[in-house]
C-alpha cells in the first residue's frame, strides 16, 4: 500500500514540476473564484431596467424593445432550465471567470509562469470589474460576450492546423456571441466590428477581399437571423426608443419658446407640443442636463413605453429641422454631456436591488433577500477604491488607454494586432456615446474598462516574461516549465484558418 502511495506521490510531483497539473489548478481556482463572486451577488442585483426584464422573462409582462428582447428571451430560457431567476447572475459570473481561465491558460502556455497566469485571474477581482459582475445589465452582457470572443480568437490562433473541426466550432461560437453582443446593446455595434475583425484574423492571418466579404456576409446573416428569431419568439411591442435622443437635444438646445415654435412647424399635436415645452421648462427649473424624457417629461401614469411609437416621426422631424440651424448649441450641448460622462461617472456600485418610485419589484426577487453582510463588504471594497483611485471608474482614463492601444505600433509580446483591435473596440464604443449619451453612468464604459484592464494585464505580463527571459540568458539552467515560446518572442508561425493551405504561416 505504501509503495502505491509513494508511486502516486512521485507521479504527482513530476506532473507538478512538468506543469501538466497547472491547467487543472487554474480551472479549479477560476471555478472557486467564480462561485465566491456569485455567492456575494446572489440572487443577483437588479435595477429598474433589469427588474422590468425579469417581469418579461417570467411572462408576467409583454416583452417590448425598450430593453433588448434577446436578453429577456435568454433569461426566460435560463429560468425554464434551472427554475430560478438567480441563475442569470450566476451565469454572468461563470462567463467572466470562464473567459479569464481561458486567457490564463494561454498565458501559461506562452510563459510557463504560474504567477503570471494567476495574474490574469486576478482581473476578475479588480474593483472596477467585480462591482458589476452580478448586476443583471445589458452593459455587462455586452462586455462579457465581447471578452469571450477575444479569448476565443486567441485560442483559435494557437490551435494546430489539423484541429479543423475544433476551429470551426470555436468560430461558430464566436459568431453567435458577437451576434448576441450586437443585439443586447443597441449602440454596441461599433464595439462589435473590431472584435469581429479580430476573430476573422485569428482564423485567416491574411484574408483576401473575398474572404472578408464572405465572413462579413455570414456574420450579418447571423445577426439578421438572430434578430428575426428573437422577434418571432418574443413578439416585442414596438417603442421606437431612439426618439429619446432627439427629445434630449431639442429641450436642452432650444428655449421653451423655440420648442413650441419647432413643434408647430413640424406638425406636432397640441398634446405633444405642450408636453415638450413643459419638459424644457422642467429641466431648466431642476437643472437637469440630460435624460430629459425620463427625468422631465410629464408622462401619463402608469408609464407607457409605447408612447413614443406614434410620435417618433414628429420628434425626429423637429430635430432634423432645428439642429442644423442651432448646430453650435447642439455641438456645445453634446460635448458637455459627453465630457460629464468621461469625468463625472456615477453609480460605480449598484447597491443591491431596488426600483424607481411607483414601480413594482417582482415577487420572486422578494423571496430571495440579499446577504447584507456580503453586500456591505463588497460596497466598502469598491467604494474605497473609487475614493482612492477614482480614475478606474472614469471614462477619460479608459478612453486614454484605448487610444494608446490603438496608436502604439508594437507591444511587447505576440498580441500587438489583437491589442490594437481590442483598443479600437473600446475607442469606438466610447465615441459612439458622443451623440447619444443620456447621462453620466459608469456602466456605459464598463466594456472599455474591462477590455482595457485585460489589455494592460497582458502587456504587463509580456513585459515581465521578457525581463525574466533576458535575465535567465541563453546559458541559463533549464527549468521545469512547458516547452513553449516566451511572451517576449513572436511565434514562429501563426495558425492558419480552417481552409488555409498548410504552407501559409504569415502573421
Amino acid at each position: 500500500m505504501s509503495g502505491t502511495v509513494d508511486r502516486w506521490t512521485t507521479t504527482l510531483r513530476r506532473a507538478w514540476r512538468a506543469g501538466t497539473l497547472w491547467p487543472w489548478c487554474l480551472a479549479a481556482t477560476a471555478a472557486a473564484c467564480g462561485y465566491a463572486v456569485a455567492t456575494v451577488f446572489h440572487p443577483g442585483y437588479l435595477s429598474a431596467d433589469s427588474n422590468t426584464q425579469l417581469w418579461q422573462a417570467l411572462g408576467d409582462e409583454p416583452v417590448n424593445d425598450w430593453h433588448p428582447p434577446v436578453m429577456a428571451l435568454v433569461w426566460r430560457i435560463i429560468i425554464r432550465i434551472t427554475g430560478d431567476f438567480s441563475a442569470m447572475a450566476a451565469l454572468q459570473a461563470a462567463a467572466l471567470w470562464g473567459t479569464l481561465w481561458v486567457l490564463a491558460q494561454l498565458v501559461w502556455k506562452k510563459t510557463g509562469s504560474r504567477g503570471l497566469s494567476l495574474a490574469v485571474l486576478a482581473v476578475g477581482f479588480a474593483p472596477h470589474i467585480m462591482n458589476f459582475t452580478g448586476v443583471v445589465w445589458k452593459d455587462v452582457h455586452l462586455a462579457y460576450a465581447l471578452l469571450a470572443v477575444f479569448a476565443i480568437a486567441l485560442t483559435v490562433r494557437e490551435l494546430p492546423q489539423d484541429r479543423v473541426k475544433t476551429r470551426w466550432a470555436l468560430l461558430a461560437l464566436g459568431a453567435l456571441l458577437l451576434a448576441y453582443a450586437a443585439l443586447v446593446r443597441k449602440n454596441g455595434i461599433p464595439a462589435v466590428i473590431p472584435v469581429f475583425a479580430l476573430l476573422v484574423l485569428a482564423a485567416w492571418p491574411a484574408p483576401g477581399r473575398r474572404r472578408w466579404l464572405a465572413a462579413t456576409g455570414v456574420f450579418v446573416a447571423v445577426v439578421i437571423a438572430g434578430s428575426a428569431g428573437v422577434s418571432a419568439a418574443t413578439a416585442p411591442l414596438t417603442t421606437r426608443v431612439y426618439a429619446v435622443i432627439p427629445v434630449d437635444d431639442l429641450v436642452h438646445v432650444l428655449t421653451p419658446a423655440q420648442v413650441r415654435t419647432a413643434a408647430e412647424q413640424a406638425g406636432a399635436s397640441a398634446d405633444l407640443r405642450d408636453r415638450l415645452v413643459t419638459t424644457a421648462i422642467n429641466c431648466r427649473k431642476q437643472h437637469i442636463t440630460s435624460d430629459a424624457y425620463l427625468q422631465c417629461y410629464p408622462h401619463r401614469r402608469p408609464f407607457d413605453v409605447t408612447y413614443l411609437n406614434q410620435r417618433a416621426d414628429v420628434v425626429v422631424r423637429m430635430w432634423t429641422q432645428q439642429m442644423p440651424q442651432h448646430w453650435k448649441g447642439y455641438a456645445e450641448y453634446r460635448v458637455r454631456v459627453f465630457t460629464k460622462l468621461l469625468f463625472q461617472s456615477n453609480q460605480v456600485f449598484w447597491n443591491g436591488t431596488y426600483v424607481n418610485a411607483g414601480a413594482r419589484l417582482h415577487p420572486e426577487v422578494q423571496k430571495k433577500p440579499l446577504n447584507d453582510t456580503l453586500r456591505s463588504a463588497l460596497q466598502n471594497y469598491v467604494t474605497g477604491f473609487a475614493r482612492d483611485l477614482p480614475m478606474l471608474f472614469q471614462g477619460w482614463f479608459w478612453l486614454a488607454v484605448s487610444l494608446v492601444l490603438v496608436l502604439r505600433r508594437r507591444w511587447t509580446g505576440p498580441y500587438t494586432r489583437e491589442l490594437r483591435l481590442l483598443g479600437a473596440s473600446s475607442l469606438l464604443y466610447i465615441l459612439a456615446y458622443l451623440p447619444t449619451a443620456p447621462e453620466s453612468n459608469y456602466r456605459y464604459v464598463y466594456w472599455p474598462a474591462l477590455s482595457g484592464t485585460v489589455a494592460l494585464a497582458l502587456i504587463a505580463i509580456a513585459f515581465v516574461a521578457r525581463r525574466r527571459a533576458a535575465a535567465d540568458g541563453p546559458a541559463g539552467e533549464p527549468d521545469a516549465r512547458p516547452t513553449v515560446p516566451s511572451a517576449g518572442r513572436a511565434p514562429e508561425a501563426a495558425p492558419s484558418g480552417p481552409h488555409e493551405d498548410a504552407g501559409v504561416t504569415a502573421r
